[in-house]
């Protein structure tokens, strides 16, 4: 009999993480699951193949927990889960060692891809993963402009920054 993948689960979010435990259970994984606050070498001791992390995990940030998790367990598959997802976060995520960035609420199949180790992204993700967070930014506010037809005042209202602040970002170059 062969052991089965070892999953943690890091969310503070307790009839989240109830619910998955059990599903995830049904689906051959044992699991692992941290709902209070944490330190970096109790998850490195679980030794779990797969590491679902909270983004924002009560006063702490899933985000934290990456690097070293890379660095101690350099096979384990480490995925964010969040429900207040942005590109920057994302990016954020990846370059710091993340193989997957998922938002909730997350599609069960496509969880089950995620930890298997199947990529979830999209062409367009991958490619915004490959562009710095100031790139990202000035693909973003222009895809705003462009959905408001130029309305720079409604697109500054969009983005939650000031009409004169955006006008300055868009006298800058692309960076």
């Amino acid at each position: 009999m062969t052991d089965l993948p070892k999953l943690c689960i890091v969310d503070d979010d307790i009839a989240l993480t109830q619910v998955l435990a059990r599903r995830l259970t049904a689906n051959d994984y044992s699991v692992v699951v941290f709902t209070e606050p944490v330190t970096e070498q109790q998850l490195i001791h679980t030794n779990a193949h797969c590491f679902l992390l909270d983004m924002r995990f009560a006063a702490q940030s899933g985000l934290h927990f990456v690097a070293p998790l890379r660095q101690a367990l350099p096979q384990a598959r480490i995925v964010m889960l969040t429900g207040f997802a942005s590109i920057a976060s994302a990016v954020q995520a990846i370059k710091l060692g993340a193989d997957d960035f998922l938002t909730k609420p997350v599609d069960f199949s496509t969880l089950l891809q995620s930890l298997a180790g199947e990529n979830t992204l999209t062409t367009e993700q991958e490619t915004t993963l490959m562009l710095s967070p100031e790139q990202v930014e000035w693909e973003h506010i222009q895809r705003v402009l462009q959905q408001h037809e130029g309305n720079v005042s409604q697109t500054a209202r969009l983005l939650g920054m000031h009409r004169r602040t955006l006008q300055r970002k868009l006298q800058k170059r692309r960076p």
